[in-house]
């Protein structure tokens, strides 16, 4: 049985790939801060609960063994002007966001390499263009993105696939604490199932055809202030 390891796994696109993945006969190592609101039970789906700001959880991790799949989706938004940023929230942004999944890379690297694995980094349209009021976020996206890419190009003899995955608007419950939110049109937001779909069509290509970037896009730029 081939093993995964996803963050942000308790909701939203994590807990969606998760699902996904678990369907296609995989394990899953479901990394998350909190899983009491996490209704989901399966015996593939293994619950570790891991504060990503913090270094020396993440280095407990070190005692999973033989991944194939490895999915960095979980992530921090603090939205507003520049200065209106406290330092705090800059450096949960920085850590959640962009140290962690370099972190998770370096240790799972060699065995992923073993097994021509799959690094997915769920990225964020805001990795490609302008994030205003939401710079920080948009850095820290775009950091892990050129990252990816750059890893892929390092480590593609290997057999290793890397792949950044830029949606946009996602309605998921990581919104719930932000002032602005999807719309309930149906056409201004992408699900995140379709986001699994998407992870689930890559793992099925033939080897040796790669996907390295794509972004998803809502057919409308629709939002809703709160």
């Amino acid at each position: 049985m081939k093993k995964a390891l996803v963050t942000g796994a308790s909701s939203g696109i994590g807990l969606e790939i998760s699902k996904t993945l678990i369907g296609m006969g995989v394990l899953v190592y479901a990394i998350g801060r909190d899983f009491e609101k996490c209704e989901f039970k399966d015996e593939n789906f293994v619950e570790i609960i891991v504060d990503l700001n913090q270094k020396n959880e993440i280095l407990k991790l070190k005692e999973i063994k033989d991944i194939s799949i490895l999915v960095n989706c979980a992530g921090v938004g603090h939205f507003g002007s520049y200065e209106s940023l406290s330092f705090e929230q800059i450096e949960q942004m920085i850590n959640v966001n962009l140290t962690a999944p370099l972190f998770l890379t370096k240790i799972f690297l060699n065995p992923l390499k073993k097994n021509n694995g799959y690094i997915f980094n769920i990225n964020s349209i805001s990795a490609l263009k302008p994030a205003i009021f939401g710079v920080v976020y948009g850095a820290t996206k775009a950091g892990l993105r050129h990252f990816g890419n750059s890893l892929f190009n390092e480590s593609r003899k290997s057999g290793l696939k890397v792949v950044n995955i830029n949606p946009d608007i996602t309605k998921t419950p990581w919104f719930d604490k932000l002032h602005f939110a999807p719309t309930d049109d149906p056409l201004s937001f992408i699900d995140p199932s379709e986001i699994a779909q998407i992870i689930q069509n890559i793992l099925q290509l033939k080897e040796g055809t790669i996907v390295t970037d794509i972004t998803i896009e809502p057919q409308k730029f629709k939002i809703m202030k709160k």
